[in-house]
């Protein structure tokens, strides 16, 4: 498995509340995992933060090889609800902290299935050679909710007031559900793992484009500098993986 990752602040932000992780496993497996916290400079850095060790640790200390698809969803889940659990711990403990969240997007790689769970807005997307881009998680948003009863377009959503209220948060609230997806991946497909920082200012055309046109070890970097090229608005957390 070939892994790129890179976060960046952005343009406009003081300060980057995103965090990620990436690594691989015995036996050919590949691993990531991207949040993107809320709840103040402080309060987001430290979700992000915390709620990735806790989600690396956790896969790094169960995974075994030959683990059943159901064995691996179990470990997802468990990873993000012991992160859940930790944040709402330390916002108990600091009153500071009260409010403090993050999205979520954990995968696991495995004989070329893609396991993924997510919380939130932050997003999986495949890539195949052909560029033909297809977005594999749904976002928990005020705008997703509104797209799929009607009320706006997909290209609406795009711009609509109120774009960065999600539905669906670690830390929030003690019972998390936790929503899952799985992937068969054919030889040369891209994984792409993102913060809203690239989704919101780089359209899913140009990132086929990026990806499709570049190199494996130049996909980051090239679409967090596509972000930053188009506003840099938020802070920007790109992974890739492909085979």
């Amino acid at each position: 498995m070939k892994i790129t990752a890179k976060t960046d602040k952005g343009i406009v932000r003081a300060n980057n509340q995103d965090s990620y992780a990436a690594g691989e496993l015995s036996g050919g497996a590949a691993w990531a995992v991207v949040c993107d916290g809320m709840g103040g400079a402080a309060g987001g850095n430290i979700a992000s933060s915390e709620a990735v060790k806790t989600i690396s640790r956790a896969i790094d200390d169960c995974y075994r090889d030959g683990m059943k698809p159901q064995s691996v969803y179990n470990l997802l889940e468990s990873a993000i609800c012991r992160a859940n659990a930790c944040l709402l711990d330390m916002a108990q403990e600091d009153k500071s902290l009260t409010g403090m969240g993050t999205t979520c997007v954990a995968v696991l790689i495995i004989d070329g299935t893609a396991y993924i769970a997510h919380v939130g807005d932050s997003r999986v997307y495949v890539i195949p050679k052909d560029g033909a881009l297809r977005q594999i998680t749904r976002d928990h948003s005020y705008v997703q909710e509104l797209v799929e009863n009607g009320s706006i377009t997909q290209d609406e959503a795009r711009t609509y007031p109120g774009k960065n209220i999600i539905t669906r948060a670690v830390g929030i609230e003690e019972n998390l559900r936790v929503d899952f997806s799985e992937v068969t991946l054919d030889q040369d497909d891209v994984l792409l793992l993102c913060t809203d920082g690239l989704t919101n200012f780089v359209s899913d055309e140009e990132i086929a484009a990026i990806i499709v046109s570049s190199t494996n070890f130049e996909y980051a970097e090239k679409l967090v500098q596509a972000a930053n090229e188009h506003g840099g608005g938020d802070n920007i957390t790109v992974v890739t993986i492909a085979s």
